[in-house]
C-alpha cells in the first residue's frame, strides 16, 4: 500500500486555502497586516508609531519608514541582551545569522515562536503539499528526507537563547513528528565543523531509504559526491533507489542543474525551488513546467515592493501586492511576525503572474556574488582590495569579479580580473591577502571557504593595460554614469573581458 496516497489527503483543506490566492490576494494580505499591527500595538515599536490608531494600509504606509538592517540593528542588539516587547510581543529567543551589511560581518535577524510556526514550518508543509499535488503517484512518505543545514551556538553565552543559521534553528525546534521522517539525527545535523558533518551525514544515511532532499544546491553537491565516493556508485539512485525530489533554495539552481543531472539520472527525479530566507519563507514552485514560484500570502508576512529605479531615494514609491505590475523589477519589503516592520531585505523580484501571484528572484539591490551562498558585496570587495594593496604595495585601477562554478570534482572559486596601476611583486600573495581579508569581513564567505570544501581560494588574473577602457568602449559606455560592473553573479561580463584580454 502507498501510504503517501493516504497521508496526502490531510493536505486537501490546506490546498483549497492556497487556491484562494488566485482570487482573494488583496483581502488575504489585508487580514495579515491587520493581525500583525494588532498583535504588536503594545510593543515599544507599536507605541512609537501609535499602532492602535492605524486603520488602513495607506495609514501604515504613510506613518512607518522603510528600513534596512542599519535601522533595525539597535533593536536587535537590545533583544540579544535580553530586553523584551520591543518590536514583537513574545520573547525572541532565536536569531538567524545572515550575511553582513556594509558595517557588520554578520547580521542577526530575530526569529519569534510565531514566525517558526506560521512562516517557516508552514512554508515547509506547503512545499510538500504542492509537490504531492504535482505528483499524485509520489511515495514521498515511504522513506525519509535528508535535510542539510547549518549550526547554532548560544547567544551571548545564554543557554536560553540561540544564534545561528536559520536551518539550524528550524532543526532545533522542529516537531518530533517531523523527526520521524527526517535524517540525519539532530546531533549530526547541528554539527558545526562542516568537513566532519558531511562525513557523518554520509555514513549515517547511506543505508537509509531516502526519498527527498532539502537544502542548498552547492553544499548538497559536495555531500552527494562524498556519498558516491564512499559507495563506489556512479549515480545517487544506486544508493537511494526511491529518491524522488530535491527541495532547493538559497542560491540559483541554474549553474548546478547539469551536474545534478549527471549524478542523478533517474527519470523520476523532481526539483522544486523554494524561497526560504532568514527573514521568512516567501515562495514555492508549484508547477514543474514554470520556474516561477507561488508567493505565499497568508503567512505572518505582509509584502510591499519598491520599483528598482526608486531604491536609494529618500522617499521611494512603495506599493502593496495589488499595485505591482508584471515583468517589472521590485525590491522586496516585508513586515513579519518576527517584528521586522517595512524591512527591505535586499532581494529583487519580478512577477510573472497575478492570478495567483507568481514571481522569480532577479537578484539583489546591489552588485554581489552569491553563487554559493557567500553573499559577497561590493563593500567587502573594496575593503579586501585596500588591505591587499596596503600589504603588497600594489595599486588597483579597475577590477571585476565573478564565480567559477563547480566542475566535475565539485570545485569552485571566485575569479578576479584586476588592472593594476602598480603590480604587486607576487600575484599569489596579493590573492592570498585578499582572500583572507574577505573571510574576516564576511562570515558567509568564511563559511564557504572553510577548508576549501565548497569554495576554493580565489584566483586573480592581471588585466592588460586599458582592458576595461576598451571593454566599455566596445559597449558604447565610455564616460557619463557608466561604470565597470564590480561584482556579478554570472560570467557574462568577465568572459567578455577575458576574451578581450587575450585578443
Amino acid at each position: 500500500m502507498n501510504s503517501t496516497k493516504i497521508i496526502r489527503k490531510l493536505f486537501d483543506s490546506r490546498l483549497k486555502e492556497i487556491d484562494l490566492y488566485a482570487t482573494q490576494a488583496g483581502e488575504i494580505q489585508s487580514r495579515v497586516l491587520t493581525r500583525l499591527i494588532k498583535e504588536a500595538q503594545n510593543t515599544e515599536w507599536g507605541k512609537k508609531y501609535d499602532y492602535k490608531s492605524i486603520t488602513s494600509y495607506d495609514e501604515f504606509r504613510r506613518r512607518l519608514p522603510v528600513q534596512t538592517y542599519e535601522e533595525v540593528k539597535p533593536y536587535v542588539e537590545r533583544l540579544r541582551a535580553g530586553e523584551k516587547n520591543l518590536i514583537w510581543p513574545s520573547e525572541i529567543r532565536w536569531f538567524a545569522k545572515s550575511s553582513g551589511t556594509t558595517n557588520d560581518k554578520s547580521k542577526f535577524l530575530p526569529v519569534s515562536k510565531e514566525a517558526l510556526k506560521d512562516i517557516h514550518y508552514k512554508g515547509g508543509a506547503d512545499a510538500v503539499a504542492l509537490y504531492l499535488r504535482m505528483n499524485p503517484e509520489s511515495r514521498f512518505f515511504s522513506g525519509k528526507g535528508v535535510i542539510l543545514g547549518g549550526s547554532h551556538s548560544p547567544n551571548h553565552n545564554s543557554r536560553h537563547s540561540l544564534v545561528g543559521d536559520l536551518s539550524a534553528i528550524l532543526i532545533q525546534n522542529v516537531s518530533p513528528l517531523v523527526n520521524l521522517i527526517r535524517v540525519p539525527k539532530k546531533e549530526i545535523a547541528l554539527m558545526s565543523e562542516w568537513e566532519s558533518k558531511i562525513e557523518a551525514i554520509a555514513n549515517s544515511t547511506i543505508q537509509t531509504n531516502v526519498t527527498s532532499l532539502s537544502g542548498v544546491p552547492s553544499w548538497f553537491l559536495v555531500l552527494i559526491k562524498r556519498i558516491l565516493e564512499k559507495t563506489g556508485k556512479q549515480h545517487l539512485e544506486e544508493v537511494w533507489p526511491n529518491l524522488e525530489v530535491f527541495f532547493h533554495g538559497g542560491v540559483s539552481f541554474t549553474p548546478y542543474r547539469d551536474q545534478y543531472h549527471q549524478v542523478i539520472q533517474s527519470p523520476n527525479m523532481h526539483y522544486v525551488e523554494t524561497y526560504n530566507a532568514s527573514e521568512g519563507y516567501f515562495g514555492t514552485q508549484n508547477d514543474p513546467a514554470d520556474p516561477s514560484m507561488l508567493l505565499m500570502i497568508d503567512y505572518g508576512i505582509f509584502y510591499e515592493f519598491i520599483p528598482l529605479e526608486e531604491v536609494g531615494k529618500e522617499n521611494p514609491k512603495v506599493f502593496c501586492l495589488e499595485e505591482v505590475e508584471l515583468h517589472k523589477n521590485y525590491a522586496l519589503v516585508i513586515t513579519t511576525s518576527c517584528g521586522l516592520w517595512r524591512y527591505m531585505i535586499g532581494d529583487t523580484v519580478k512577477f510573472t503572474n497575478n492570478k495567483p501571484y507568481k514571481f522569480v528572484i532577479t537578484g539583489r539591490t546591489k552588485h554581489f556574488i552569491n553563487a554559493f551562498g557567500e553573499e559577497l558585496i561590493i563593500d567587502n570587495a573594496e575593503k579586501g582590495l585596500a588591505k591587499a594593496c596596503s600589504v603588497t604595495g600594489a595599486q588597483v585601477s579597475e577590477y571585476t569579479a565573478a564565480p567559477v562554478f563547480m566542475d566535475a570534482n565539485a570545485k569552485c572559486r571566485h575569479q578576479w580580473v584586476i588592472e593594476f596601476a602598480q603590480t604587486p611583486d607576487s600575484i599569489e600573495h596579493f590573492a592570498s591577502v585578499l582572500d583572507s581579508t574577505l573571510k574576516e569581513l564576511n562570515s558567509d564567505y568564511e563559511a564557504k571557504r572553510w577548508k576549501d570544501i565548497a569554495l576554493q581560494p580565489l584566483e586573480v588574473i592581471p588585466a592588460r593595460k586599458g582592458l576595461f577602457h576598451d571593454w566599455l568602449k566596445e559597449k558604447g559606455k565610455l564616460g557619463g554614469q557608466h561604470k565597470v560592473p564590480r561584482l556579478s553573479n554570472n560570467r557574462q561580463y568577465i568572459d567578455e573581458m577575458l576574451s578581450l584580454n587575450n585578443a
